[in-house]
């Protein structure tokens, strides 16, 4: 176990499960991950591998016992009728039949309908009555003469969720983790492991959790297959449902004007559309008007009576085109239904997730950590809906009088989530806050910026906040700053020049508080006078290369030296190799160039380490690259910098491990095999004229 792993196992002891047990317990049970957490929870919270094997085993049999598979229903009837009662765990739903005055039960997998219910059940649990609940319950056999009686009866039933919590012992607990720590225990408690992840990626993935924490909060999500859009709204929390976009309709959503039903809004925390985007797609226009209605001001009506309710919305979906693409042409709305193109309406959304920013899943991105029960995490952020956190900013930041009522309650609404999420002791420092309120910021003028490209009679917004000195700091979007050329055009407009290609798109910032970002582009083809300059990037911008960022740099250079103490892992390897590749691409194939690594051993693995080193240096003087390399004897190495023969020294606060991680062992990735593709960490880089 991880130091984390300890720490968490000792604040929150029988309420943490080691996170790769559910795919070890799963098996072939088509069960949500909540289930089976619940189940873990129950026998294997523990950090005592013995205790935990156990627990395992006793899971598999419960799940190999009661879990209904639908090709095994017959068998499982079977055995309740033979034996008169058996427990069974399945997706039950309850309605109401009117004529007979009763609820009766249907269970999903088992095949067993109109089972009696008795209303104290229907009033403890009513989400029975809206699309169903997993449950553990007893099913009971009880053969009667009369036809009209159904033999099977439903002899208890049990949720599957907590029943209990203890909220202060929670707050008292994330007192005793670091910010980085707690965001880490709530990615790993999500499933994935934060080490694959940068800062920025882990608060996209923490913006997910909101609707299940903050009332009436609405969230679009767009953005490329497989990057696990629709996992949280599927399997996380008991209290939210996930439905197809396409199969949903104004009574199920909301209420049944001839029953008096009221839809799943009444219901749930949260209600997530999958697969929303599709311009082919067929919408009611009249969904749309009611949704519009419901998402500004928490109620709806269909003619009979005004109804409240508390339910947040989350659409996930996939786009078709790359984003410089639809900045190009259109806008970051552009793959959804026609009537969900309605501005009025997407300018009820608080956030926009850049789903492409969220890198594609693969199985190494999976925790294997600790994190919380899912259950427990759900009823905690369910407790936080009663609390509002949107004004903790306020004393020490101001938002511009340019922004507008709406959109400062998409950014307010969006700070209070994670707020709770990352700080419900309610304890941050001026620089944790005004980090939140810039992204909350962001995710909300994303939404503005595409409106105004969309419909022209929006005003144009400054999207700014000033700190209690006036010091005025702009905030702008990621791919803002990567495709400025194409932006700020509305559609419709002229079509702009094509960037300058191999380029690096840089934001220049003042140490503390940033100014209106600018751009500064760095193009081997049309830079001829090169400049001293500082440049900031932010994390999960594309764009960059070494070739664009270095090469202008170390043309015509005839000796270098690279001075960066981590070049140890296969990866840092092959960074240095890539570096290599863009000197042997610009050299003359009659000249040579010296290079010179200065770096620290490995500890552990120095052996490995110099066998790298050995063929980069053997590949190399076959094209004229003389490479050698030596090892810092003084324990005191964290320069990082590359210094040429004439007169540049560049200075990279991390080296040459600018990318995030990506499958390298993906021959048909694009992001394996040219650098402008990948994902970025943060990081800066100054250039300095030695002469």
């Amino acid at each position: 176990m991880t130091t984390l792993d300890d720490k968490i196992n000792t604040h929150f002891a029988g309420l943490v499960v080691r996170k790769d047990l559910v795919k070890t317990v799963k098996g072939n049970a088509i069960v949500p991950t909540y289930v089976l957490e619940y189940l873990l929870g129950q026998y294997c919270a523990t950090n005592d591998e013995a205790s935990i094997q156990t627990g395992i085993d006793t899971v598999k049999e419960i799940l190999a016992k009661h879990y209904v598979h639908r090709n095994e229903a017959g068998l499982i009837r079977s055995n309740i009728r033979e034996k008169g009662r058996y427990k069974v765990i399945d997706r039950i739903s309850v309605s109401l039949n009117d004529k007979d005055d009763v609820y009766e039960a249907e269970f999903a997998n088992l095949g067993i309908k109109k089972l009696l219910v008795d209303a104290d059940t229907i009033k403890r649990h009513p989400k029975l009555l809206v699309s169903g609940v997993w449950c553990i319950a007893d099913v009971e056999y009880d053969h009667s003469e009369d036809k009209r009686i159904t033999p099977w009866v439903l002899s208890t039933i049990k949720p599957i969720q907590m029943s209990h919590f203890d909220l202060e012992g929670y707050l008292q607990a994330r007192q005793e983790f670091t910010l980085d720590e707690w965001i880490d225990l709530l990615i790993q408690s999500m499933g994935f492991d934060p080490e694959k992840f940068g800062k920025r990626s882990k608060l996209t993935q923490l913006t997910r959790l909101i609707p299940y924490c903050e009332r009436n909060y609405n969230l679009i999500e767009l953005g490329p297959k497989g990057t696990g859009k629709s996992h949280i709204y599927s399997e996380f929390s008991p209290h939210g449902i996930l439905i197809s976009g396409g199969e949903v309709t104004v009574p199920k959503l909301f209420v049944n004007n001839s029953s008096g039903k009221i839809g799943l809004v009444g219901y749930w925390d949260c209600v997530a559309f999958d697969e929303f985007a599709g311009k082919k797609k067929r919408t009611d226009k009249a969904l749309v008007d009611i949704m519009k209605n419901y998402m500004a001001n928490k109620s709806f009506s269909r003619g009979v009576e005004t109804l409240g309710a508390e339910a947040s919305m989350a659409f996930v979906g996939n786009t078709q085109h790359t984003v410089p693409y639809m900045l190009k042409h259109t806008h970051l709305f552009d793959d959804l239904p026609e009537n969900f193109r309605d501005t009025a309406f997407l300018d009820r959304m608080h956030f926009y997730i850049p789903g492409w920013e969220v890198d594609i899943i693969r199985g190494e991105m999976f925790s294997e950590g600790y994190g919380f029960v899912v259950d427990y995490l759900a009823e905690i952020l369910r407790a936080f809906r009663n609390q509002d956190f949107s004004d903790r900013y306020q004393q020490m930041f101001t938002l511009s009088s340019d922004i507008s009522t709406r959109d400062r309650d998409g950014i307010n609404k969006t700070f209070s989530g994670l707020m709770k999420i990352l700080f419900p002791h309610g304890e941050a420092s001026e620089e944790e806050i005004e980090e939140i309120l810039k992204f909350s910021i962001e995710g909300r003028k994303r939404v503005k910026d595409q409106l105004m490209r969309m419909d022209t009679t929006y005003p144009a917004v400054c999207f700014s906040y000033s700190d209690m000195q006036g010091q005025e700091v702009r905030v702008a979007t990621l791919e803002e700053l990567e495709y400025p050329n194409h932006y700020q055009q509305k559609v419709g407009d002229v079509e702009p020049q094509m960037a300058l290609p191999d380029q690096a798109v840089a934001i220049e910032q003042s140490a503390s508080l940033p100014s209106a970002p600018s751009s500064t582009v760095i193009s081997t083809a049309e830079k001829a006078l090169l400049q001293e300059q500082h440049l900031t990037f932010q994390e999960n911008q594309k764009g960059i290369s070494y070739d664009g960022l270095f090469g202008p740099y170390l043309k015509d250079a005839r000796s270098l030296t690279i001075t960066d103490p981590y070049i140890r892992l296969f990866f840092q390897a092959r960074n240095l190799m890539e570096l290599l590749e863009i000197i042997a691409r610009n050299k003359p194939a009659d000249e040579e160039v010296t290079i010179n690594l200065v770096t620290v051993a490995d500890e552990f693995r120095q052996e490995q380490q110099e066998e790298w080193f050995e063929k980069i240096q053997e590949s190399a003087a076959s094209i004229g690259i003389l490479f050698t390399w030596e090892f810092d004897q003084t324990g005191t190495l964290h320069a990082r910098h590359i210094i040429t023969d004439h007169g540049w020294k560049i200075s990279l606060d991390r080296g040459l491990d600018i990318f995030q991680q990506y499958d390298m062992n993906d021959a048909f990735s694009f992001a394996n095999r040219m650098q402008q593709f990948r994902l970025c960490k943060a990081f800066e880089v100054t250039f300095i004229k030695c002469s």
